[in-house]
C-alpha cells in the first residue's frame, strides 16, 4: 500500500518562526547582492539604500525593483553574483520578445530548487512509489529539468519524456502507467485529444494527478481537465528569473491557489502603476525577492503577474490567488482591457465548442477587429447547434467583457496544437 510523504517542519511553523527566518535570510540576500553583483550595488547606491537599512521585513519596500530589462541589459551573465566557475547550470527564457533572460544556479541553488519542486509534488498528493511522466520541455526552459530533479528528490520514478510526439506520449502513458503528469494545461488537452483519437478513454488512464504550470489557466479549465482526464489538477507556479517551477504550488487538500514557499521567496503585491506596496488581499502585481539564491539573487523582481496574497490554509505560508492574467498579456481593444483567460472562461461554458482557441487582432481603418477561431467539439456534428453555440459565445463576450468579436468555428484539429506554452493571441495591428 502506498503512503503519503511527510511535510517539512517549516511548512507548519508558526508565523513568528517563519518571519524570523525570512528576516534573517532577507538580510543575507541583500548583503550578498550588494557585495557581489556590481549591478545591484549601483542600483542600491543610486536609490540611497544599503542592506544595513533593513531592520524589518517592511524595510524591503525601500529597495529598487528589478525588471526583465535589467537582465536583458546585462545579458548574458552580468547580474551573476558568483564567479562563473561556481555556476553549475544556466537556463534562459525563450526570448520571443528580444534577448532571452539568462539565469544561473550554483550547486546549492540546484539542490534547493530540487527540494522545492519535491515539496510541490508532495503537496499535490504524491505517494511513495508513484511514477511521474514529465512532458515539460527540457533544455534551456526550466520546466523539464526542474520537474525532473524535483521528482527524483521526492524519491519517485521519473519518465523524462519532454514535449512533442503526442502519439508516443499516449502510448507510454498506457504502457508505463504513470501516476502523475507534469505538463502545461494546454498540452494536456492535446494529449487528451490523442487518447480519444486512438479510441481510448482519457479518464481510464493510470494518471491520478496532473501538475500544470507555465501558462495562466482558469478554474473552469481545471474543472474541464479533471472531468475529462479523471484526475486531480493542481497549479504549480514559477518563472525562470526567480527560480523556475516550484516557487509556489497548490496543495491537494485545498486546491485554493498556490502556496508560496515563503522560506525561500518573499512576496509583495504592488500597484503596477505607482509601485506602492499593497496590503494582503488587494489585487495588483506580484513581486518576488529571493532569500537563498546564490548565483543570481533577485531583489524585488516585477513578475507582471496579477494576483493577490491570501492567508495560508493547508500550510502556514501565504497563498496567492490563481493567476489568470499578466499585465503584458493584457490586450487593449477599443479602449477595453481584456485578458485571454476572460474569453477562455466564457468559451468553457459552451460544451459544443472545444477549449482550443486563437484570438486574432487586426485593424479595419481606425477600428480594432477581433476574430476568435475556435474548434468544434469532437462530439458535435450538427451545424445549427454549432452556430447557436458560437452565437451564445459572441453575446457573452459582448455583454460580459464589452467587446464585439467575430466567432469562426473550425473543424476538430483546425487550431494548431502547442507542445509547450500555448500561443493564444496573434496581434496583426500596426504598432
Amino acid at each position: 500500500m502506498t503512503t503519503a510523504l511527510p511535510l517539512e517542519s517549516i511548512e507548519k511553523a508558526s508565523l513568528d518562526e517563519l518571519q524570523t527566518l525570512q528576516l534573517e535570510r532577507l538580510k543575507w540576500s541583500l548583503r550578498h547582492a550588494y557585495d557581489n553583483s556590481p549591478v545591484y550595488r549601483k542600483k542600491f547606491d543610486d536609490a540611497g539604500v544599503h542592506p544595513d537599512d533593513v531592520k524589518s521585513l517592511a524595510d524591503l519596500a525601500k529597495f529598487p525593483f528589478t525588471t526583465k530589462n535589467d537582465l536583458r541589459d546585462n545579458y548574458p551573465f552580468g547580474m551573476f553574483a558568483v564567479p562563473m566557475e561556481n555556476v553549475s547550470r544556466v537556463h534562459a527564457s525563450s526570448g520571443t520578445t528580444g534577448k532571452p533572460t539568462v539565469v544561473g544556479y550554483t550547486a546549492n541553488d540546484i539542490s534547493n530548487w530540487a527540494d522545492l519542486v519535491a515539496r510541490s509534488i508532495r503537496a499535490a498528493g504524491a505517494r511513495r512509489g508513484d511514477k511521474v511522466h514529465v512532458s515539460y520541455g527540457y533544455g534551456l526552459f526550466t520546466g523539464g529539468l526542474g520537474a525532473h530533479y524535483g521528482a527524483e528528490r521526492c524519491g519517485l520514478t521519473v519518465i523524462p519524456f519532454g514535449g512533442g510526439q503526442t502519439e508516443k506520449q499516449v502510448q507510454l502513458i498506457q504502457d508505463f502507467r504513470p501516476d502523475i503528469i507534469m505538463v502545461t494545461p494546454s498540452y494536456m488537452l492535446a494529449i487528451a485529444d490523442e487518447f480519444e483519437r486512438q479510441g481510448l478513454a482519457p479518464a481510464e488512464s493510470s494518471l491520478r494527478i496532473g501538475i500544470f504550470g507555465a501558462e495562466p489557466w482558469t478554474n473552469d479549465m481545471r474543472t474541464a481537465i479533471e472531468k475529462r482526464m479523471g484526475i486531480d489538477a493542481v497549479d504549480i507556479y514559477g518563472l525562470s528569473e526567480v527560480m523556475g517551477p516550484g516557487v509556489a504550488s497548490e496543495c491537494a487538500e485545498t486546491k485554493d491557489g498556490p502556496t508560496i514557499w515563503e522560506d525561500h521567496f518573499y512576496p509583495e503585491i504592488i500597484n503596477p502603476d505607482t509601485g506602492e506596496v499593497l496590503p494582503d488581499g488587494e489585487f495588483g502585481e506580484l513581486v518576488f525577492t529571493s532569500l537563498t539564491k546564490e548565483a543570481l539573487p533577485i531583489i524585488r523582481y516585477r513578475t507582471r503577474d496579477l494576483t493577490r496574497l491570501l492567508p495560508g490554509t493547508a500550510r502556514t505560508m501565504r497563498r496567492m490567488e490563481k493567476i489568470t492574467g499578466r499585465s503584458d498579456d493584457m490586450m487593449i481593444i477599443r479602449g477595453v482591457n481584456v485578458f485571454p483567460t476572460q474569453i477562455e472562461e466564457l468559451l468553457l461554458r459552451q460544451p459544443l465548442l472545444s477549449p482550443h482557441y486563437l484570438i486574432i487582432l487586426d485593424k479595419e481603418g481606425p477600428m480594432d477587429t477581433v476574430v476568435i477561431e475556435i474548434e468544434a467539439s469532437a462530439d458535435c456534428h450538427d451545424e445549427a447547434s454549432l452556430q447557436a453555440a458560437s452565437g451564445a459565445l459572441k453575446r457573452d463576450i459582448k455583454t460580459l467583457i464589452g467587446i464585439s468579436a467575430a466567432i469562426k468555428v473550425k473543424p476538430v484539429g483546425g487550431i494548431e496544437r502547442s507542445v509547450g506554452k500555448a500561443r493564444r493571441v496573434i496581434d496583426k495591428r500596426p504598432r
